[in-house]
């Protein structure tokens, strides 16, 4: 406190989604960045594996537990859908624990249970009642069990980066060799592209930044976290030093005359661009 200003609102974030990330490149926020792993924690070892893989990953699953570890499995969906062929929670638990896992104690956590059994969900879980525990994205924060080893996320390819990186964080929490293992459903290079950065990299800015790159920076006034900025030409990751640039001469300008009445073109310019991003909305 004594190093310098307290901040009015400190944001906190593993992995900044685009906008936010876009936010923080545009100078709305100062950012400060932890690139260390606290003392004791390993790498996560992540793998992106195909369906036809999968009996590897509960192999893993297996001897990970006979060492006394334990697994997440995640799924995208609480209950299975007609119109999408993905996997759900609900039916993955019931064939996990009587096909797969017989001999092992399988828990169900979803946002749709009421409290009292997700706390009882938790608690088996944190306890080693339960060995495994297949989940939504409940878990995706707030969750820490240091025995748990092994994060399976299923059709992982319906993930952001950002919340696959948040999932993962799940595992290496203690001071154990810990894996994430993302199956996808998709054969497509772009699901490749996209999961191979999780492979390449655990530095949450790094992956929040390729994350930008292919879904886009969405809109900073606006409601889109995600998609095209409205640039005709400039790219917000490639053109910094212009962005640099065009921030520190916007806050000459501002510091001269916060009005704007001295730059009578640009204030008209500015509200004209404003109305368009509150469709409309008139000025007062």
């Amino acid at each position: 406190q004594q190093k310098g200003k307290s901040p009015h609102v400190l944001t906190m974030t593993a992995t900044p989604i685009p906008r936010t990330l876009a936010l923080t490149l545009h100078g709305d926020m100062d950012v400060s960045q932890i690139d260390e792993l606290p003392p004791g924690r390993q790498e996560i070892v992540t793998t992106v594996m195909s369906g036809k893989e999968r009996n590897h990953a509960y192999d893993l699953i297996r001897r990970e537990i006979a060492q006394g570890r334990q697994a997440y499995i995640v799924l995208p969906l609480i209950e299975e859908s007609e119109k999408l062929d993905v996997r759900s929670a609900v039916e993955e638990h019931q064939r996990l624990s009587e096909t797969i896992f017989p001999e092992f104690q399988v828990g169900l956590l979803h946002g749709r249970m009421n409290p009292a059994d997700k706390d009882e969900a938790l608690k088996a879980f944190r306890e080693q009642e339960t060995q495994i525990i297949v989940a939504t994205t409940v878990i995706e924060v707030g969750v820490d069990v240091p025995n748990a080893t092994v994060m399976l996320i299923e059709n992982a390819e319906r993930f952001g980066l950002s919340q696959l990186h948040q999932l993962r964080g799940r595992v290496g929490r203690g001071s154990h060799k810990s894996y994430c293992l993302l199956i996808s459903g998709s054969r497509t290079d772009t699901a490749r592209q996209r999961l191979g950065v999780l492979e390449q990299s655990q530095d949450g800015f790094f992956i929040s930044e390729m994350d930008m790159r292919l879904r886009g920076p969405g809109e900073v006034l606006g409601k889109r976290q995600s998609g095209l900025a409205d640039f005709a030409l400039a790219s917000l990751v490639e053109d910094q030093e212009v962005l640099n640039l065009a921030r520190d001469a916007a806050e000459k300008i501002i510091l001269q005359d916060k009005s704007l009445e001295s730059f009578p073109l640009m204030k008209q310019e500015l509200e004209y661009r404003y109305q368009r991003l509150l469709d409309g909305a008139i000025l007062t």
